[in-house]
């Protein structure tokens, strides 16, 4: 399969929140990701299939008017997708799998969630995704990293550990839905030489087993021009 990585737009909203239901069943509501993409202090990427779509949403026409009926004629005559097909693409339909996000705090970035879809696990787009959200958070300059996880999630945990960051606190009852402990963690200085050598390490040797680029070099496939109408 082939995939990469992207900021979050807003026809993504759905998907997203879909991920996080299933990731998180029990921590409701989800997160209002429309409203997080209006926020300036948030920052979200997803990752995508390349190799398969949404199905093409099915639009009834409704009944025209007389006046529709002479716009119509109108709009014959001048047709729009002569000149704005490029920019009809892609409609919303790419499929995502994944998604981090995260908010700047000063500079400090701060994330605040990370899901990948059951059925894609294991196939190394948690990974990517971190390394995905370490560069975009050196894009934004932020000098750190934090987030919080479960104490009981050692997977989780052990990720985080291996891009670098340390348990640096404790968050009694953190979770709302069992009251459960959240493990408060953080990296060193993004912009450290030995921070930056580590990270280069570990994006070669993802992109070696998994050939996926990350959102730093990841770049979307080129979009096809729908044929237009005449």
């Amino acid at each position: 399969m082939s995939y990469y990585v992207r900021r979050m737009q807003l026809e993504d909203v759905r998907q997203v929140a879909d991920i996080d239901r299933e990731a998180f069943p029990t921590m409701m509501p989800s997160a209002n990701f429309q409203r997080e993409l209006q926020n300036r202090l948030a920052y979200y990427i997803v990752v995508c299939d390349t190799d398969k779509t949404l199905p093409a949403p099915e639009v009834k026409p409704a009944p025209a008017t007389g006046l529709q009926k002479v716009d119509s004629k109108v709009m014959r005559f001048f047709n729009h997708d002569r000149f704005f097909a490029a920019e009809s693409a892609p409609n919303g339909r790419e499929y995502v799998v994944g998604f981090v996000g995260m908010w700047m705090l000063v500079d400090e970035a701060h994330i605040t969630n990370i899901a990948v879809r059951e059925s894609y696990k294991r196939r190394g787009i948690g990974e990517l995704l971190m390394i995905s959200g370490i560069e975009l958070a050196s894009e934004v300059k932020a000098h750190l990293i934090t987030l919080e996880v479960r104490v009981s999630n050692t997977i989780a945990q052990n990720l985080y550990l291996k891009y670098g960051f340390t348990k640096v606190g404790l968050r009694r009852g953190y979770y709302s839905d069992n009251f459960e402990d959240g493990a408060l963690m953080s990296t060193p200085d993004l912009a450290s030489p030995q921070f930056q050598a580590q990270l280069q390490q570990l994006r070669e040797q993802h992109f070696k087993k998994w050939g996926i680029s990350s959102y730093k070099a990841s770049r979307p496939p080129a979009l096809k021009t729908p044929a237009m109408r005449n």
